[in-house]
């Protein structure tokens, strides 16, 4: 029989930082039980085949206003001063994204001000006298004609659904932004691990008092393992036996094609809102600044996580009224377990960036 102080769920980016911070900072000793053959979760980086180094599950480009989270990570890592750059293919033209200035010269093919941009949405902003739903919040902002180039079809095939059937915080944090500044982001702290996620992690695991199984389901061990409490990253809903049914999630399937060339696209991410069945397009040497003389894109195909099964991986909860309701019965049995704290994307039933994953775990633990 194992003994360990702490038993967590999930090798993710949340259950990751948890057990290098029990560790280093709190002395106990951690179990890691994680279900794929594989740590990192949806962070997880490798070499393929052709020796390009690819994200398994998508584009994942650190950034974060929290400099105790940056500082943290840095123990760990040296970071490629990447500052991620996104455009979105309509009519036929890459487009400046998220709405700046310069999206609108691009679309228009004429010059633009602050102020005219400010005209512009004042003439084609829908009042409306309330926030409804996802395209509500959107059309309120910047009109009809911006949200059905950018928005409408990106979020139909993004979510499986029309913008009208998902709840406005999905479009809420979309910026419209009246200078050039055509960042994806512009969070203070941004980059990729010089070597990877990958790396990254296994230098917070490499821990005296840290042990880790992947491949399993923690259920299938944990009656060999005394603990004292209980860290769980996986979904809420599958540790309570769907009692309430399942969490819907919105998953990917992503496929990879290598082609014989350095480069293939402008930039590292372009968005497909109109064009394709595909939402994006990745290539990551863009963001990873290798030198090769193939290159790698990853094409992204939505949709529905098969209830229970993983198939996908599910990536994002899908917010409505009814998920939103049965989430909160969750949340309420949940409270009733003092040997068990939820935490992260899956365990929270909410979309979290990653430096909101460190940041909850470590406001958390540390202080706890």
């Amino acid at each position: 029989m194992k003994t360990v102080d702490i038993l967590i769920v999930g090798a993710g980016i949340t259950g990751i930082t948890a057990a290098s911070i029990l560790a280093r900072e709190k002395n106990k000793t951690v179990l890691i039980v994680e279900k794929r053959h594989h740590i990192g979760g949806n962070c997880y980086d490798c070499f393929n085949e052709d020796g390009i180094l690819i994200h398994l599950y998508g584009p994942h480009i650190f950034h974060t206003q929290h400099k105790d989270v940056w500082d943290y990570l840095s123990q760990f890592t040296d970071w490629l001063d990447y500052v991620h750059h996104v455009k979105a293919f309509v009519d036929g033209k890459y487009i400046s994204f998220p709405i700046n200035i310069n999206t609108f010269e691009q679309l228009f093919e004429k010059s633009f001000t602050k102020d005219d941009v400010l005209a512009y949405l004042e003439r084609e902003k829908i009042d409306l006298p309330e926030i409804k739903n996802a395209e509500d919040m959107v059309i309120s902002r910047m009109g009809n004609t911006i949200y059905n180039k950018f928005f409408k079809n990106y979020t139909r095939k993004q979510w499986g659904v029309d913008a009208k059937d998902l709840a406005p915080e999905i479009t809420e944090r979309i910026p419209i932004r009246f200078d050039r500044d055509d960042r994806f982001f512009t969070d203070p702290y941004q980059g990729m691990p010089e070597k990877g996620y990958t790396e990254l992690f296994k230098a917070m695991l490499d821990h005296e008092k840290i042990q880790v199984i992947t491949g399993k389901d923690y259920r299938d061990i944990k009656d060999q393992v005394n603990f004292d409490k209980i860290i769980y990253t996986g979904p809420v809903d599958a540790f309570f036996d769907y009692k309430y049914g399942y969490l819907p999630y919105r998953g990917i399937n992503f496929s990879f094609k290598t082609y014989d060339q350095e480069n293939r696209l402008p930039m590292a991410v372009v968005n497909c809102p109109n064009d394709h069945s595909y939402t994006r397009i990745t290539e990551f040497k863009h963001m990873t600044f290798q030198k090769h003389p193939k290159t790698t894109l990853c094409y992204e195909y939505p949709s529905d996580v098969q209830a229970g099964r993983n198939n996908p991986v599910p990536s994002y909860p899908i917010l409505n009224n009814s998920s939103i309701k049965k989430y909160k019965k969750y949340l309420n049995l949940s409270h009733k377990k003092k040997d068990t704290i939820f935490i992260g994307r899956l365990g929270k039933f909410q979309y979290l960036n990653m430096d909101i994953c460190v940041k909850h775990v470590m406001d958390r633990l540390i202080f706890d």
